[in-house]
């Protein structure tokens, strides 16, 4: 495998290429660095230049936290008395589920789908002149598509298997879909009147009313009951029950900032696994959002030595105040829950060569042991060993959890068929066999069996799809399904054999968590699953099938 790696890395970069071929390949990646890096440039500088500012009579609906937020940055912008919304996709996405403002909402969703259209930061001229690069480029390696060049090195191997998934998940969820905006439109309806069209600015606002109405269901309620102490105890405790791992905090280790705690990691038999950082709160110099990285990966030296891997999850979680302490909304422990798989994936490798062990897998396989895990969330038997009020000491109420589990559910088809939509769409610009010249006609074709809302005009998804045209996500973008399918599928067999079984879970360790990239993630798959996944467990655990 490393030979045939090395050996394809070289290759696909153009080392079999000469004369001619070789400096066109040279022109081409060329342009085509500069031309993903502008493409990403115009949709950050585009949206940094809106700024809309609102009057307090302007706010209906809006939770005091984004209120407050707004008024703050409005006055830093030397408008007191006002109160500055951007289209930051945090900011944005609240607008959008809370405004009472249908007007607004509007306003909004229209700025925000309409970016890098037109004008110093459109974006149209670059994707057409991508498309057709990627397409020569491929032409060149000896390849009919992109997308064909690009799946080689993925699980999913060729277009047909990914187009394959993405029809038939379309086909299984679009019934369902379309029920959802019914249901939704019916819903807006008795709130707004009878003439009420829902568009797509209304999805989010009456989707978290209606919500809110079947199921009372409040994230933030919940936080009491995830105290982010024994939240640790009880994502490192499934590692336990599991695996056999235990984690013992070293506080003499260094570290990179005083909130950051490191943990060695031992195996059931005590020999030295690793060692994991937790870096769990946000502070200025750090980027939002959460990762798993390590900082030293497991290979195996020259005499034999194995070398153990040194990895880190990190989080923004609230911190801990004077009087409280640092609560979790059951998101949260879910995000928890995704990083610390990846983190397992790393600390059970047993590779030989660093560039095979650990996460070092193909993209559409290496989400399967971080989403794998997320499913422990809604297990009443996982979360009654440590999900248990932090003042009461009262353990989460069986409602509750079942809250959390037909919440989840609720809107699965229509968010199945928003992913379809961008997984249809990169799709159909990396399986082109010819430049296009119209980007809108191009899009709207390419995404119409996979949309449940009415298009708008002068609103686009190409111009800021930043996963396929500035980020690696070419021809990639359906491993986000992908990999849900096999996350559902492999606990699917946990469920039928118990979920802390110990035998299923040594399977599970043994051919997915230990191998790396040794082998084909299909062999790796179904030598622990005794048979290739299917999307059956995806729609039952969506309330589909």
């Amino acid at each position: 495998m490393l030979l045939n790696e090395t050996y394809e890395g070289f290759a696909r970069s153009g080392a079999l290429l000469e004369g001619a071929n070789r400096e066109r390949y040279k022109e081409l990646t060329k342009r085509l660095s500069e031309l993903t890096t502008r493409f990403g440039q115009n949709v950050l500088k585009e949206l940094n230049t809106y700024k809309i500012y609102l009057k307090e009579t302007d706010l209906d609906g809006l939770p005091e936290s984004i209120i407050d937020e707004a008024r703050h940055c409005a006055a830093q912008n030397g408008h007191e008395g006002e109160y500055l919304f951007t289209l930051a996709q945090p900011t944005y996405m609240a607008f959008m589920k809370y405004s009472a403002r249908r007007d607004l909402r509007e306003k909004m969703y229209r700025l925000y789908s309409g970016r890098n259209i037109e004008g110093e930061f459109s974006n149209i001229e670059i994707i057409k002149e991508i498309s057709a690069l990627r397409l020569e480029l491929a032409r060149l390696l000896g390849r009919d598509t992109f997308a064909a060049f690009r799946l080689e090195k993925s699980m999913a191997g060729t277009p047909k298997r990914v187009n394959d998934l993405l029809y038939s998940l379309a086909d299984a969820y679009k019934e369902a879909g379309d029920k959802e905006i019914q249901e939704l439109q019916d819903f807006a309806r008795t709130l707004d009147g009878a003439d009420m069209e829902l568009q797509p600015w209304d999805y989010s606002y009456y989707a978290n009313k209606l919500k809110q109405k079947l199921y009372a269901y409040d994230e933030e309620a919940l936080r009491p009951y995830f105290r982010l102490e024994r939240v640790v105890e009880g994502v490192f405790g499934l590692a336990t029950k599991l695996y056999g791992l235990t984690f013992e905090e070293r506080a003499e280790l260094p570290v990179y900032h005083p909130d950051v705690k490191a943990f060695e990691v031992k195996d059931k038999d005590g020999s030295y696994l690793g060692l994991i950082y937790t870096d769990f709160f946000p502070r200025e110099t750090k980027r939002p959002g959460a990762w798993m990285t390590d900082f030293k990966g497991q290979w195996k030296e020259k005499d034999g030595n194995d070398s153990r891997p040194h990895v880190s999850i990190v989080m923004n979680f609230t911190k801990p105040g004077p009087s409280r302490p640092s609560l979790l909304t059951p998101y949260e422990v879910g995000t928890f829950l995704h990083e610390f798989g990846h983190a397992l994936h790393g600390l059970l490798s047993k590779g030989k060569y660093a560039s095979l062990s650990g996460t070092n897998v193909r993209r559409d396989f290496v989400e399967l042991p971080s989403q794998f895990n997320e499913n422990y969330l809604t297990q009443k038997e996982f979360l009654d060993g440590f999900a248990e009020h932090y003042q009461t000491g009262e353990s989460i109420p069986e409602e509750q959890i079942r809250r959390i589990v037909d919440s989840a559910r609720f809107g699965a088809a229509y968010a199945c068929m928003r992913q379809l939509c961008f997984g249809f769409l990169d799709m159909a610009w990396h399986t082109l066999t010819s430049p296009i010249e119209n980007v809108k006609e191009f899009e709207t074709a390419s995404i119409s069996e996979v949309s449940l809302l009415p298009g708008v005009d002068g609103a686009l998804i190409s111009p800021q799809f930043s996963h396929i045209f500035a980020g690696g996500y070419a021809a990639g973008y359906y491993s986000y399904k992908w990999a849900e399918v096999l996350d559902a599928d492999a606990f699917s067999r946990f469920e039928q054999d118990g979920i802390f079984n110990q035998d299923t879970a040594s399977s599970f360790r043994k051919n997915i968590l230990e191998r790396g990239g040794t082998e084909n993630p299909e062999i790796l798959y179904e030598r622990f699953r005794g048979q290739a996944p299917t999307i059956d467990a995806l729609l039952r655990r969506d309330g589909i099938k």
